[in-house]
C-alpha cells in the first residue's frame, strides 16, 4: 500500500481555504488503496481507462463519485454512462453527442467538462479555443445535447519547469471560462467548474482560479 495519508490530510486542509475540490486520480492503483482514502472520507476518484473504471465500480462502494479523466472513445461511452459522475475529457462535438445519446437511453443527464487544449505539447487532447466557443454556443443557445450537463472546462498545462509558461496557460483557460460564464449568464447556472492542476502544479492552478484539481502521485505514489 502506498497511500500518503499525511499528504492527503494536508491537501484537503489547503483546498478548504480555496474552496477547491479534489479528484484523487487512482488509475492503475489497486482497490485497496482507494478503499483507504474512502475510509478517510474521500468520495471523488478519477480513472483514465474504461475497463479499469468499470471493474473498480463493481468492486467498491456505490457512493463513490467516479470521474473519467482520460481520452474517451465514443464506442466506450455506453460502458460508463450508467454510473459515471462526470466525464472530464470531452474533446469533440461527436463525443458530446454520443454521451447525450447514451444518457437519453438511460434517461440520465451526464455531467461533463469540455477539455480545452492549452499546452504546448501536441500529444495532449482537447478543443482549441475556437472549437470550445463553438461547442458552448451550440450547447447553451441551440439547446442540443439535452442529456448532458456542461459543468465547466478542463485543461492540462505543459509539462514544464517554467512557471511563467504554465501560469500563462492556466490564466488563458480561466479567461475563457469567465468569458463563457458571462456570455451565457442566463443559461449557465451549472457551469461552475474550472478543472486545472495536478500533483506538480496544483498550487499554481488554484492561484490562477482553478476550483477542481486532479492529484494522483502525491497521494498514491509514483506509477510504473
Amino acid at each position: 500500500m502506498s497511500i500518503n495519508k499525511e499528504a492527503y490530510v494536508q491537501l484537503v486542509s489547503e483546498l478548504e481555504k480555496s474552496n477547491a475540490s479534489l479528484i484523487a486520480v487512482s488509475k492503475t492503483k489497486p482497490v485497496e488503496d482507494i478503499q483507504v482514502l474512502y475510509d478517510m472520507g474521500h468520495r471523488d476518484f478519477g480513472e483514465n481507462y474504461v475497463q479499469e473504471l468499470v471493474k473498480k465500480h463493481d468492486e467498491l462502494p456505490k457512493d463513490i463519485r467516479w470521474h473519467f479523466i482520460g481520452h474517451l472513445q465514443s464506442n466506450k461511452v455506453k460502458l460508463i454512462a450508467p454510473f459515471v459522475h462526470m466525464i472530464h475529457g470531452v474533446d469533440s462535438f461527436r463525443l458530446l453527442e454520443t454521451i447525450s445519446k447514451e444518457g437519453e437511453k438511460l434517461n440520465r443527464v451526464i455531467n461533463c467538462l469540455a477539455q480545452v487544449h492549452i499546452a504546448k505539447e501536441e500529444t495532449k487532447f482537447g478543443l482549441d479555443f475556437i472549437e470550445a466557443r463553438q461547442l458552448a454556443a451550440i450547447y447553451f443557445l441551440e439547446k442540443k445535447f439535452k442529456f448532458v450537463q456542461l459543468c465547466g472546462l478542463m485543461g492540462m498545462a505543459s509539462f514544464s519547469n517554467h512557471t511563467a509558461v504554465v501560469k500563462a496557460e492556466f490564466s488563458a483557460l480561466k479567461s475563457l471560462f469567465d468569458e463563457m460564464k458571462a456570455l451565457y449568464a442566463d443559461e449557465s447556472e451549472h457551469f461552475n467548474v474550472l478543472s486545472m492542476g495536478m500533483s506538480g502544479d496544483y498550487a499554481l492552478a488554484i492561484e490562477c482560479g482553478s476550483n477542481m484539481i486532479r492529484v494522483g502521485s502525491l497521494l498514491f505514489g509514483s506509477r510504473t
